[in-house]
């Protein structure tokens, strides 16, 4: 859950990123003219409901969870944790698509090879 939480820190930190590199780019192009500060909020509120993972985080964190309290389950769960893995790594493959932060990418790449060990261990499972 250590990555989810990075993940969650660190995502809008890159939408205040973008805004500024946004505002940057139109007053270089603009020459040292006004720049329509509105439009530059309007434009980076789409961008930032563009690449939010608010919802898959809160999947991802729901996913964890069950998966944790079916390891500790003494019925045969080997099915649903192969199931409730499979949707981890949705969950973590939404995240990479809607990322555009490389230190994101780079967390997203850690969590699937972590998901990969657990879906491995999984089959082993009954």
């Amino acid at each position: 859950m250590r990555v989810v939480e990075q993940i969650e820190e660190r995502s809008p930190k890159t939408v205040a990123e973008y805004r500024e590199r946004l505002k940057g780019r139109i007053s270089d192009l603009l020459g040292g003219a006004a720049v329509d500060e509105q439009r530059i909020l309007t434009e980076a509120a789409v961008y930032a409901d563009k690449i939010s993972v608010a919802e898959e985080t809160v999947r991802l964190r729901s996913h964890i969870s069950q998966f944790t309290a079916m390891v500790g389950s003494k019925e045969a769960v080997g099915r649903r944790l192969d199931f409730l893995v499979q949707e981890m790594n949705r969950e973590a493959n939404t995240i990479g698509s809607k990322c555009a932060d490389a230190q994101i990418a780079h967390w997203v790449v850690d969590m699937k090879a972590e998901i990969e060990k657990i879906r491995e261990q999984i089959q082993n499972i009954e």
